[in-house]
């Protein structure tokens, strides 16, 4: 009898062991599902970092149950609460694309027409993204200016084309982030004239579209981590 209950008693006990190790299994397995996903991630030409940003947030939060800090997320908020803080909603659309945060200004509410110099009642709004930009948690981003024109021709002694007109729009705000702080090697400024068009400049029949145009006006600041 005790050799009968000492052999149940080790199966038994055999057993136990097994189902105790049995989750080893299922975690190797998700753990390795999860490496080959962000090795899919890396590997990729194209990393969409806002997406990135939301995977690791969601996944920390799915399997270790805490919170990880979103940069990007962060300052949209910040800018977002700036904008508004200003009443700059007709002017300012705060966005993201796969590279990181966007600020799109519309032209026609910072520049005079045909001009590079910022107005002067525009200068506290771009003092404001600025402050908020430039703080301390946010260092590691770069700050890339772009400039759009519409697809009227312009010609001046100082702006003979668009090219010229959209890079010098972009670079006067880099001057002034410069200005107000901001490290120059972390940004910089592009001209793209007309050639990336949000909307139509002209319809079917060649005729221009104003409303179009004026969207088209625009300076978009891109905020991309490093």
């Amino acid at each position: 009898m005790m050799g009968i209950n000492g052999g149940g008693g080790g199966r038994f006990g055999k057993r136990k062991d097994e189902e105790d190790e049995s989750w080893m299994t299922t975690f190797a397995d998700m753990v390795t599902l999860l490496l080959v996903f962000f090795i899919m991630l890396v590997a990729i030409s194209k990393v969409d970092v806002v997406l990135f940003e939301q995977v690791q947030a969601g996944v920390a939060k799915g399997i270790g149950n805490r919170d990880v800090v979103r940069p990007i997320e962060l300052l949209k908020i910040d800018v977002q609460d700036a904008v508004q803080a200003m009443e700059l909603e007709d002017v300012v659309a705060i966005g993201t694309d796969d590279r990181g945060l966007t600020i799109e200004f519309a032209s026609s509410a910072f520049y005079e027409p045909g001009s590079a110099e910022i107005r002067e009642e525009a200068i506290p709004a771009l003092q404001r993204i600025a402050a908020t930009i430039g703080a301390d948690r946010y260092r590691s981003f770069q700050v890339e200016v772009q400039g759009h024109t519409d697809d009227t021709p312009i010609r001046t002694e100082q702006f003979p084309s668009n090219w010229e007109l959209s890079s010098g729009r972009a670079s006067r705000v880099v001057r002034f982030f410069a200005d107000q702080g901001l490290t120059p090697e972390r940004m910089e400024a592009i001209g793209y004239a007309d050639t990336r068009p949000k909307v139509p400049n002209r319809d079917a029949y060649g005729e221009p579209l104003p409303m179009n145009q004026e969207v088209n006006r625009r300076v978009v600041v891109r905020l991309e981590p490093r």
